[in-house]
């Protein structure tokens, strides 16, 4: 079947030049010889047009060029869809790029695009929202919060943004029903996560992999908190955080889970993010795995 891709551009993502991109896109989906398409995405985030338009012009390729909150808009309208996705990574964070291995160069994703495999990956639910990579639930959120508002994009400003709020922002009281069991526990945050990371190659769950069917749940504390600044940069930046199947324990500052579901009672509203775009937040957040949720093209 001959393949023809559509191509989404956000006009306002990350800091990489627009017209530069437009303009490598058409000369290498020329040279390939492939039809295509270039739309631009727009603010609302809203593509229910896209199924439709799918079927009714044999499209193949659904291909994204922002960062993960706009993979997340567009691959909501793609669940049990049988095109494949495409990521060219030009977002601030490019967190399931780099989870997935397509890493941030364009040149190197447009050639896994061309010339890569299309492969599942899981998603999940988040009360009614759709995600792909990471939701979190306290400080990270109100980095991300904060980071939306901010005219300068990028690794720089999220660490500034980061630090300041880490030792500003106090624990939120949360219950959580996870694996049969349930505990109340004071947190700095709760990050639920499909890929292994924020974004910009810091880690937050080192072992989570697209497509193994389960969620990486990580609780952070709120015990001596240059202690557990030090814990998140050895753990979870370098990828030695050791996973914790007992619930109950309390004697390290980073608890760690794998679950197919869990619950989150959060009496305090804390904040809460969707693949790092602020969200509206809830007493009550079910979380939930959708295995094999679409396609994405991956290195070979």
């Amino acid at each position: 079947m001959q393949r023809k891709l559509l191509y989404f551009i956000n006009p306002i993502s990350g800091t990489k030049n627009k017209k530069i991109l437009t303009d490598l896109i058409e000369k290498k989906s020329s040279i390939k010889n492939l039809a295509f398409e270039i739309l631009h995405t727009n603010k609302e985030g809203v593509y229910s047009f896209l199924p439709e338009k799918i079927l009714s012009e044999n499209i193949t390729d659904i291909i994204i060029c922002g960062g993960d909150g706009t993979i997340k808009q567009i691959t909501s309208y793609l669940l049990n869809s049988h095109v494949n996705v495409g990521v060219i990574p030009v977002g601030s964070g490019n967190g399931l790029a780099l989870g997935a291995g397509i890493g941030v160069n364009v040149n190197k994703a447009l050639d896994i695009i061309f010339n890569g495999k299309a492969e599942y990956i899981d998603g999940f639910y988040i009360n009614n929202s759709f995600g792909c990579m990471l939701t979190g639930v306290g400080f990270d959120a109100i980095v991300a919060y904060e980071f939306s508002k901010q005219k300068k994009r990028g690794l720089f400003p999220y660490i500034k943004l980061s630090l300041f709020h880490f030792f500003k922002t106090n624990a939120y009281p949360f219950t959580i029903e996870i694996n049969e069991n349930k505990f109340e526990t004071k947190a700095l945050f709760i990050s639920i996560a499909n890929s292994n990371q924020f974004g910009s190659r810091i880690k937050i769950a080192p072992r989570a992999t697209l497509s193994d069917g389960l969620l990486d749940v990580v609780v952070v504390n709120n015990k001596n908190k240059i202690f557990t600044a030090i814990s998140i940069l050895k753990q979870i930046s370098f990828g030695k955080i050791q996973t914790q199947e007992e619930v109950m324990k309390r004697n390290t500052n980073i608890s760690y889970f794998h679950a197919e579901r869990l619950v989150i009672h959060n009496p305090a509203l804390a904040p809460l993010h969707i693949d790092g775009e602020p969200a509206v937040t809830s007493s009550l957040i079910e979380i939930k795995i959708i295995k094999k949720a679409f396609k994405l093209l991956q290195p070979l």
